[in-house]
């Protein structure tokens, strides 16, 4: 659209990142976010930290560098940017990270944010602190789903993905206490990449079944830090299928809403649970997309994989009114992409990894 690209990390220029350019005099109706292409905002990514304690392989590099913390968002930014987006029609909340259950008052910001009135607030976690007392609080704040991220039921290969030192019997124990605690749905992701978790597709679809959560299965996206996305790595959502239904026939069950990311499946022989396949690199679903983001440092992405991101943390703590702030988001909306474009000759891969735009 021949807009000025704005900075994405301002630690490293002297320079300060941009506003977006004012959307015209349509654009701006009461209690509602637009963009250019005719789609409303609905559903709002709220990451608060890009913190993590995995550095899974998709995502982070060992040596990965954090933000500086006086550049996130305070606790009372978070939830002013949340408040903003609720008055302009997000009835949909899930807060994200890096790892958001790292946030020292992550409890205090769930009873905040719920206390806004959103309709659905939602938590993104690799559960590998889902602890009974902590699932009651977070429960009893306000948060009423959850979705736990899981790409392997091997230990050696779980260690060797995420880095990490827990154990993925600690992240199934996790959605059980967490189904437990009354969430629902709970939902568990896997990222399936060629040649390294694909011939996991099985063992992870029966944790559906086992569970009775809904498994995901996500393709493989240019969102890593190391930035050696290949598309040879990508296993099709239709692979993925076709193996699962040859294991266990499945029921076509569509998408829970048009904006909805996840094509969902149940078993034919009404085995609880079910699958959703996720196929942003071969079955884009941007035409409906419904979805805006502001980082942990509050940077507002229009897009997953935007190369524009536009600086809401100056108007958040340099007083700014509210009617400022709901502009600025009206404006940034405006701004949001058709698509992706992964497929295109002019993609580029976002500066961002996974962990520093929020999940």
């Amino acid at each position: 659209m021949g807009y000025a690209l704005p900075l994405l990390d301002d630690r490293t220029t002297g320079r300060r990142p941009q506003r977006p350019p004012p959307a015209p005099t349509t654009a701006v109706r009461p209690g509602r976010m637009i963009d250019s292409h005719g789609r409303t905002i609905r559903d709002l990514r709220l990451s608060l930290t890009d913190r993590c304690n995995f550095r899974c392989v998709y995502c982070l590099e060992p040596d990965a560098r954090f933000m500086r913390k006086l550049d996130l968002l305070t606790d009372d930014e978070i939830v002013r940017a949340a408040a903003a987006c609720i008055r302009l029609g997000v009835e949909k909340i899930r807060l994200t990270g890096g790892e958001p259950t790292l946030h020292p008052r992550l409890t205090s910001i769930i009873a905040r944010v719920a206390a806004l009135g959103v309709a659905d607030l939602a938590l993104t976690t690799n559960g590998s602190r889902l602890d009974p007392a902590s699932l009651a609080r977070w429960r009893d704040a306000g948060l009423t789903r959850m979705t736990v991220s899981m790409d392997s039921v091997r230990p050696d290969r779980f260690l060797t993905m995420t880095r990490s030192r827990t154990a993925p019997e600690q992240v199934i124990e996790g959605v059980r206490r967490a189904i437990i605690a009354g969430f629902a749905p709970v939902k568990i992701n896997a990222v399936l990449m060629r040649g390294i978790n694909d011939d996991e597709t099985l063992p992870l679809a029966a944790l559906a079944r086992d569970l009775g959560v809904e498994m995901r299965f996500i393709e493989f996206m240019p969102l890593d830090d190391a930035r050696t996305w290949d598309r040879s790595l990508v296993v099709p959502a239709s692979e993925t299928l076709a193996r699962i239904a040859e294991r266990w026939p499945l029921v076509p069950e569509g998408r829970d809403a048009d904006s909805a990311t996840s094509l969902n499946f149940a078993f034919a022989d009404g085995a609880p649970g079910r699958i959703g396949l996720i196929a942003p690199v071969t079955r884009p679903f941007c035409g409906q997309c419904s979805r805006l983001r502001i980082t942990a440092d509050g940077k507002v992405r229009p897009c997953l994989f935007s190369t524009q991101e536009w600086d809401l943390r100056p108007l958040l703590r340099d007083g700014a009114s509210d009617d400022e702030i709901e502009r600025f988001l009206i404006d940034a909306t405006w701004t949001k992409q058709p698509g992706h474009g992964i497929d295109s000759t002019a993609f580029r891969q976002p500066e961002r990894s996974m962990s520093a735009i929020g999940g």
